[in-house]
């Protein structure tokens, strides 16, 4: 279970009342992952904009290597690079962010005199051309555990574990987002427990029961989705370690047992960003009856749009072989939308609790054993649901943000000489 749930308020209020007769702890902040659609990248949007909400003894500057066209936050000062290419477009795929990418942003960060500098995720690290205190987080070991499913080339497989032995050698602090990933990082990257900061993870605003009957129409409507569905929802990138094939390899046997079933699979499917298996997917729906009537690709879906789809759906599928946090299922939970989720999916039983189902991710049968019976209990899904929304309560950015603070101040405490 989460160790931040156990840390009292009257510690975090104490630190930071002690910071506010100090001089502000300048947050030098890599922003670069900012425009990203994935996990991280809302980490980062969140975590920033959580941070700059309060008023707690810091001062912050953001790096972008190109400055997004949405408004940032206001409270803290913001400087750009202006790199040929950003994050977005230089690191997928097979393709990766070149020497000269790596030295404007290192020297961006040495023109700003911060106390700690932070990478939001080890996805968009660069090397710091100084030695100071540094607060990195490592969302998850995924790469490490599955380098298979993750890297399309040896080569990007060697250049990730460069990036991470020299990431290693400039963190002060290591920051994750669940208990799980904490344990990795001290199993899997060696790092001290002494030295790991554990924060948390949120879903946004849009994300809420819906009270509207109009509602499931309208979103099963806008996705091709029979009224009468029973609709499962699978949220998430198209890699092949979200075994996506995994659950619509169980999918024959769900929709003989309820064939009313149908699969909404959310996710960009463009090809544009990390390295997915989207065709192998579409081939097995295209050659697996009764597949192809069953299942939608919906692409890329708005926030708003998404918390209705979760709204008129009966459970959110979650099969990842492994995951650091688990984003899409705090957010379905916050619609009051139980979780069927990979039993060894790295933290998600931890994150999904009492607030839904497990399932051993690798047996098709066991998959199908789990949706049918959780299908047909009424009882059951009633129950689920509202446990669902009790525990997305216990997720907030602004606990999040509180806990970022405390590895700050951990982090600008140990890199005072003689720590």
């Amino acid at each position: 279970m989460f160790g931040w749930l156990g840390t009292t308020r009257e510690s975090i209020v104490d630190a930071s009342e002690a910071s506010l007769t100090t001089t502000p702890i300048h947050i030098c902040i890599d922003a670069t992952s900012w425009a990203n659609d994935r996990g991280f990248g809302r980490f980062t949007r969140e975590i920033v904009k959580a941070l700059l909400a309060r008023d707690e003894g810091f001062r912050y500057t953001l790096l972008f290597d190109q400055l997004p066209e949405e408004p940032l936050p206001r409270g803290a000062e913001v400087l750009s690079a202006r790199t040929d290419l950003g994050l977005n477009q230089s690191a997928v795929g097979s393709s990766a962010r070149s020497p000269a990418y790596f030295l404007k942003m290192a020297r961006l960060a040495s023109s700003v005199p911060y106390d700690v500098f932070f990478f939001p995720t080890l996805y968009s690290y660069f090397p710091l051309l100084q030695r100071k205190a540094c607060v990195v987080c490592y969302h998850d070991a995924t790469a490490e555990r599955f380098p298979e499913l993750l890297f399309p080339t040896r080569m990007n497989h060697w250049l990730w574990r460069a990036k991470t032995a020299l990431a290693h050698v400039q963190t002060t602090r290591a920051m994750t987002v669940s208990d799980t990933s904490a344990a990795d990082l001290e199993s899997i990257h060696k790092f001290p427990r002494a030295r790991i900061d554990v924060v948390t993870e949120a879903a946004d605003d849009a994300f809420r029961v819906i009270d509207d009957p109009d509602l499931n129409d309208r979103a099963r409507t806008l996705h091709g989705i029979p009224q009468d569905a029973r609709l499962l929802v699978h949220i998430g990138g198209m890699n092949a370690h979200k075994n996506i094939l995994g659950l619509l390899k169980a999918m024959p046997q769900i929709i003989a047992a309820e064939p009313a079933t149908h699969l909404a699979i959310v996710g960009d499917t463009s090809g544009k960003g990390f390295w997915d298996n989207v065709d192998e997917l579409k081939a097995f729906v295209a050659a697996t009856a009764p597949l192809p009537a069953h299942v939608h690709f919906t692409g890329y879906v708005s926030d708003p749009d998404l918390a209705e789809l979760l709204n008129a759906s009966d459970a959110l599928v979650f099969p990842s072989l492994w995951e650091g946090f688990g984003l899409p299922a705090v957010e379905a939970m916050s619609c009051g939308i139980p979780v069927l989720a990979s039993n060894r999916g790295g933290s998600l039983p931890e994150v999904v609790g009492d607030a839904g189902l497990l399932f051993e991710p690798e047996d098709p049968d066991a998959i199908a054993s789990c949706v049918i019976g959780f299908l047909g209990d009424e009882e059951m899904r009633a129950n689920l649901g509202r446990r669902a929304l009790e525990r997305s309560r216990l997720f907030s950015w602004s606990r999040g943000a509180a806990l970022a603070e405390e590895s700050f101040r951990r982090c600008y405490a140990d890199a005072r000489p003689g720590n």
